[in-house]
Parts: C-alpha cells; structure tokens; sequence
C-alpha cells in the first residue's frame, strides 16, 4: 500500500516538492513515483534503520550545561531534499560571492576601516560587538585571509526566492553532520539513489584539506595541521571527533598545544612538534588567554602573537564573529557594491537595524510582521516573534526598542518553504525547512562550495515562524546534476613516498594518556566483573565449601576497595546487598558502574582513534549500564548484567589485539592493560595466600575463575585445584596470559620497544621490573607443596612489591610521555 504523497502545505509557505497546481517539480518526480510504490511500512523500516545507524555511530549533540554524559541523539529524515542542477548553480555563485564579501569586509574592519569611514556600516555595531577582537587590530593573518571556512544559513520566501536569514564567519558547523547524514542517507535510500545523479560531498573535504595545507606556513615541512576543539562537553563534539578523523587531523585541546617563540607546537609521545595551521572550534574570546578572556582554559596562551607573525594559520582568524550580527545584513548591498563593484547575488531577509531612525519607526509601524532580534550576542535577549507575544509583552518589547534602539534588529516575518517529512506512522507530512551551505577558501583568492548541506526541519507546531529553532530534524541535501562524471566518485590526493607513514609521530601526550587509561580502565571493568560475579555466585551456591570462598573473595573485593573494610551489616543478606551495591551504585567512586563511566568518558576523549565497530561496542555497553544500572535490580539480574559486561570488555580486547595498528598509542594502551592487570592479580593472590595461612584453605576452583584460567587447568589436571599447580598457573606461567610474571614479561618487552623509539623512560624502573621478574621467577616452589605459611607470606610480600612497581611505573609513564615533567624545564630555556 502506497503512502499518500500529496502533502499538505500547512504553513502556507513555499512548496519544495509540488508547484502552484500540485503537481510535482520536474527534480521531485523520481521521488514522487518512487514514493507511490512505497508503503508505509517499508518507510517505517527506512527511520529504523537510520535510527540504528545514528545510534551505533554515536551521532549526538551534548548538552554543554547538562553535564557529563548527557547527550541528545540526532535525528535525520528518511527522504533527502532535493534541488537541481540550475538552481544549484546559483547558490554556489552566490555562496562564494558573499563569502569573499565577508572576508574583504573583515580585512577592512581591522585594518584601514574604510567602510566605517565612508559610512556604509556605523562603528557602533562593530566597536560595540564583543566579538570585535580588538587585540586582532591591524593583525595581517597567513595570506591575508581572514575566512577560511564559511557557513550561510538560507530560506526561501513566497515567491520561491531565496534569502539569507543568518552568516557563520566564527567558527561555521555542520558540515560533519551533513556528510555523516549523507553517509547514512545512502545506505537508507539505494534505490532511490540510483535514479538521481547527486554530486558527491567527499571532493570538498578532500579539496579542503589540500587548501589549508597549501596556504599554512611550513617553511619547506611536512604541514602539521590540527582541529581544536572545546572538549566532550561541547555540543557539536561528535562532528568534531568524524571531521578530525575524516580530514586526518589530530584532534587537539588547548591543553595539547603549547607557543615556543613565535611557534605553535604539539605536545607529542615523541615531543614537540611544530603545528602550521589550526582548525578551531573554540570561542573567539577562548582563543588566547593571555590577550583575551584570562579565564579560558580552552585556548593557547600566546596564540594570537603566533598569528601575527604569520607563522600559524588559524581557520578562521580572531574576531571573524563580528560579522554574524544580524544588524549587518541591511549594509550588505551598499559594502558589496564598495568592495566588489557589483550587487549581491544572494539577498538577504528584509532587515532594519532600529539605531537608525527612520528605521526605527518602519519597524514600529509595521510591529506585527516583525522578528526582533538582538543585535550583541546576550543570554538575556532572545529572539522575539511580535505577532506571538501578549499585549503586556508587547508594550515592554516597544519601551526597549524606543530606549535602547541600537541593541536590536527587526527582520520582515515571512512562513519557510515546506517539504516532505515521514511522520511517526509512516506517513508524510509537510513541515519548514531550512539550509545551510558551506564554503572553504582556495589559494587563488576565491571559495569552493560544497555540493550539498544540512537541513534542518522544524518541530510540528500551531506557529512556525523564523524566531522559532528550527531543531526538529534534520535532511541529507542532494544537489543533482546533469553530468554523470561529476556525480562519480573522485580518486583521493596523489601522495609521494616521502609522506608515506608507519608509526606517525604526531599523537598527542593527551590522546596517548587516554589510550593508556583506556587500556586500564577496559581491564579493571574486566577484571572487577569477574571478581564480583565469583563472590555474588556464592550466595546461590548450597555447597559446604560456598562460604569459605564467598568469605575469601569478599577479603579481595575489600583489598581492592569495591567493600569497606568494616561494613555495617557482615551477614549474609548485608554482604550480597554490599556487593550489588558495588556493581551499580554510581555514587561509590569504586563501584563497577562508576568504572564503566569512565570508560566511556576515556573513550570520548579518543573517539577519532576508535574504529566504528570499536565505537559501537562501548556504546551498547554504555546502553546496558543506562538500562540496567537501578536501584530495583535483584541480585539474578545483577549476575545478568556482570555476564553482559564480560562479554562487551572481551570484544573490545579483541578490538584492541586484532584491530589496532601497533603504533606507540597501541603500546601504551598494551602497557595500560598490562599494569592493570598485574596489579589485579598479584593483589588478589597475595590476599589469596595470606587468608590460607590464617583461615586454611577450603576449596579453590573459585581462585582460578577470578583469574579467568579454569579452562586452562582443567585441561592440564582434570582435577580439582591444589595450591601449587593453581599458584604455578596464575603467578609463573609465562605463557598463561593471566599470569603475573606474563605481565612483567610483556610490560618490559612493550617499554623496550618504546624506549628504543622514544628513548629511555626511567631506567631504575625498568631495572627494577627486571630484577622483580627475575626473583619470582627464581623462587622455589617446593616451599609451597606442604602448604608452608612461610613460603606462602614471602610469595605473597613479592607479589605486594609488584604491585608497588607497577604504581611507580605508571607514575614515570605520566610524568615523561603524559605531562613532559621531567624535561619541561630544558624545553622554557631552549625557547
């Protein structure tokens, strides 16, 4: 059954898909017929399926107020919006045109100042804006070129005009969001896609990576260029972690760069390294704390002399967000004419700055079809739609307006076009849409314009108007084109030998830090599992033996902190309630849930170096604590949720060993793990072997579960556990990878070749591991056949020594590669 595909133009706005008699456009028809042999369940398959693969792929926004963790997922519509090849033209010339308008105006505002001088736009809305960067005054960025990247935000009229409603010129996004819709869309739609020819998306960012390498300042290097972002918290970070890695950019914080001289440089595993030009997602007034907000923590200090001297391209340059004010759109035409000699191609949305005041009075005269917006960036002022507001509302918005005239900006109202959108039941309804279409400088002084964008769909509702967020939804964008060659694919950059790379040097200190955490915190989540599975079990185990080893692993989970040492209640219904608690209570900093928070966190922090396997797993686990972390949970569901988590830790070791180039970052993740795990078990045997010689020792077999090597004995023994086979598996098997001296093996072989890279980390340390593995090795374990209490507490005091190595082991790791520490001192008297 086909869905009805005459929708209803309920806003009265401009059609995209039927013209004035309800036919449809000549571009819509293949989707119009296509949509007559589609039901609505096909449909409904179709969101599904995308929804599943904005989820996996972990397409979100963050909620930056919200706190850790709190993400909204994206949502994008089934059905792409199509414009065709002639009307494309259009609004690629028109795109560039105003761009490279707002590139010049930008250079003259902080240079000569003509246009002020002249008249055609007041000082007050450029020395008035607090994203007038004074300290970028006369500032002659790399190139001359102050927008790199550009982002127009559009609508059409009645009339089927378009008009601009808004300029990104600070740091423009989406254009991520609008390649991973694309991405998406074209798994979705097929079939739909084989009837159109859409240009591709992917030349752009491959030409727009090959424009910033060109412009950056090398001086005869390799070009090192980095996206800086705010960090996980920012809303957009998703799009910044997909465009880093889509571009091949590190992904960097402010905390990651550091200014020697008159260079920028990036705090690597390896060192320094110089950066020639930088991607910035940070705030203009964040950029530099030392000439900017001193308050930032998300900037460089000594940034903004860097761009000065021309050593450092920065995309785009300080104070570019001046020119968003919507009460620079009414100057525009007069500008575009001064500096380009001709009009725009791209009109803007009707539009009075009310500090004029003739101005003034056409906005009050004709109040009702107005949008009054601030014309300074302010949480206070929001956009006001007149007609919306009551009589009271309205006559304060009149005294404001008449007080302070030059702080707003009224645009003419007018209803957005409509276009097709699936509605929860399959059907279709009409609902406003929006565009947004990027540009990226070239080096001839021009822009290229990519060929699609992010539309965005606004919210079903009594009153759509253009003060309303259109956040709804979201579409893919595909413009189509005649030429069947320039909707094909386009091979990737020619690349030379010598830029050929094995073991990039490039990874950042922080990036590698959290590939070691990352590491660690995969392992203990592992280990913590299991311990807690062993001891919970206990409790449904009717066996004599049951007590004695519920009792010894509780004594581990006590030495680990995941118990209090002195709980409240040590009967039997407290303990298990103790024990549950440390599986899900998110409060207890040890617990297994908290744990699972950070492993998720860490994962965010090296998004880019995750594959989307890898990705996806961390995000069902993420989801299974989400679901199953509660306060109702019984302890058969808690045994539940333990099995789960084993199984997702065991694939993303498998993620880890098998899809991970070994790099240095795949090393210190290696070491991360290793650390961890000897810690974990040269603990939980030392509290082993102690409570046998103070409580005897029961049954064992629990002891080989925690050490996850109950397959491997039995397929040795076919027997029950007996201490000094049990203790030669789990302490000096080099070939048992649960083994403790397998961990000292593997930790000194991962350093060695470290060190032989990056040079020694602490040789005492690794003199010491050596001399650990040698006397463990070397230690008689015939003293453990009759079950010696003295052979028992030396091997438990050498397995506590190790655990103390491993400690100040991890402590050298962060003080040479994580914080630079030990040679920070050499590096501020070399600059």
């Amino acid at each position: 059954m086909a869905v009805d595909t005459l929708v209803t133009d309920s806003a009265g706005g401009y059609s995209e898909m039927y013209d004035d008699a309800g036919q449809p456009r000549r571009h819509w028809q293949p989707l119009h017929r296509h949509l007559q042999t589609t039901g609505p369940a096909q449909l409904l398959k179709q969101q599904a399926l995308i929804r599943t693969q904005v989820r996996d792929n972990g397409v979100s926004f963050n909620f930056s107020a919200a706190g850790q963790g709190s993400r909204r997922p994206w949502t994008l519509d089934p059905l792409p919006w199509l414009l065709d090849a002639g009307e494309w033209s259009q609004l690629a010339a028109g795109v560039a045109q105003r761009a490279q308008l707002l590139d010049r105006l930008l250079a003259d505002l902080y240079g000569p100042q003509a246009m002020l001088q002249q008249g055609l736009l007041p000082p007050a809305l450029v020395f008035g804006h607090p994203d007038f960067v004074w300290s970028s005054q006369g500032m002659q960025p790399v190139g001359g070129r102050f927008l790199h990247l550009y982002a127009v935000d559009l609508r059409r009229d009645g009339a089927g005009r378009w008009r601009v409603s808004g300029d990104r010129t600070q740091t423009p996004s989406g254009a991520g969001y609008a390649l991973e819709n694309r991405l998406i869309v074209s798994r979705a739609q097929t079939e739909l896609l084989a009837q159109y020819q859409v240009r591709p998306l992917a030349e752009f960012f491959r030409g727009l990576r090959r424009q910033l390498a060109a412009q950056a300042p090398t001086d005869g290097e390799a070009p090192l260029l980095v996206l800086l972002t705010p960090g996980p918290y920012n809303e957009a970070y998703f799009e910044h972690a997909f465009l880093a890695r889509y571009l091949g950019f590190p992904l960097v914080e402010g905390q990651d760069l550091t200014v020697r001289g008159e260079r920028v440089y990036l705090k690597t595993l390896t060192g320094l390294q110089r950066v020639h030009g930088i991607v910035r997602r940070v705030h203009d007034s964040c950029c530099d704390p030392l000439e900017l907000r001193g308050d930032s923590t998300l900037g460089v200090p000594g940034l903004l002399q860097v761009v000065r001297a021309g050593q450092v391209l920065l995309a785009n340059a300080p104070g570019s967000g001046v020119v968003e004010s919507a009460a620079c759109k009414p100057f525009l035409p007069a500008i575009s004419q001064q500096l380009l000699g001709e009009p725009l191609l791209l009109e803007s949305t009707p539009s009075w700055w009310c500090g004029e005041p003739a101005s003034l009075e056409h906005v009050l005269m004709n109040l009702d079809r107005m949008l009054i917006r601030p014309v300074y960036p302010s949480a206070s002022h929001r956009p006001e739609w007149v007609g919306g507001l009551s009589h009271d509302a309205r006559l304060v918005l009149i005294d404001s307006l008449r007080r302070h005239p030059h702080a707003y900006v009224a645009e003419e109202w007018f209803a957005a076009s409509v276009a097709p959108l699936v509605n929860v039941r399959g059907g279709l309804e009409s609902r406003p849409v929006s565009l947004r279409l990027y540009a990226a400088a070239t080096d001839d002084g021009e822009y290229m314009v990519m060929p699609g964008g992010l539309a965005r769909v606004a919210e079903p509702g009594p009153e759509l108007h253009p003060g309303r967020a259109i956040s709804g939804s979201s579409k893919d964008v595909w413009m189509l084109t005649d030429d069947a060659t320039a909707a094909a694919s386009v091979a990737g950059l020619s690349m030379s030998g010598s830029e050929l790379q094995r073991n990039p040097s490039n990874l950042s200190s922080r990036i590698v830090e959290n590939l070691f955490w990352f590491g660690r915190y995969t392992t203990r989540c592992n280990d913590m599992a299991r311990l807690l599975r062993v001891a919970l079990a206990r409790f449904d185990d009717a066996s004599d033996q049951a007590p004695w080893a519920r009792a010894a692993a509780i004594d581990i989970c006590q030495a680990l902190s995941l118990l209090p040492l002195r709980p409240e209640s040590q009967d039997a219904a407290g303990m298990e309630r103790l024990l549950c608690s440390a599986v899900r209570d998110t409060q207890q900093m040890e617990s297994l849930a908290s744990h699972l928070q950070r492993l998720g966190w860490t994962a965010m922090q090296i998004r880019e170096r995750l594959s989307l396997d890898n990705w996806r797993v961390l995000q069902q686990l993420q989801d299974l604590a989400d679901a199953d972390i509660e306060e109702g949970m019984d302890m058969r569901q808690t045994l539940d949720f333990l099995d789960r988590s084993l199984a997702f830790c065991a694939g993303l070791t498998g993620f880890a060993m098998d899809g991970m180039t070994r790099d240095h970052g795949w090393r210190l993740l290696m070491i991360g793990r290793h650390l961890e795990r000897l810690s974990f078990l040269a603990t939980a045997c030392a509290r082993f072997l102690r409570r046998g010689t103070e409580s005897g020792w029961g049954t064992m077999d629990w002891m080989l579960e925690v050490a996850d090597s109950m397959v491997t004995y039995r397929s040795r023994y076919r027997s029950h556990a007996e201490l000094m086979p049990l203790v030669d598996l789990i302490v000096f098997d080099t070939d048992n990878p649960c083994a403790v001296l397998f961990q000292l093996h593997q930790l000194r072989d991962h350093l060695g070749q470290l060190t032989g890279a990056l040079g020694p980390v602490d040789d005492p340390i690794c003199l010491e591991l050596d001399r650990q593995a040698r006397t463990l090795a070397g230690f008689q374990q015939d003293r453990l056949h009759r079950i010696s209490d003295s052979g028992c507490l030396e091997l438990a005091g050498l397995l506590d020594q190790a655990v103390l190595i491993a400690w100040r082991l991890s402590d050298q790791l962060a003080m040479r590669h994580f914080t630079h520490v030990t040679d920070a001192s050499h590096q501020t008297l070399a600059a």
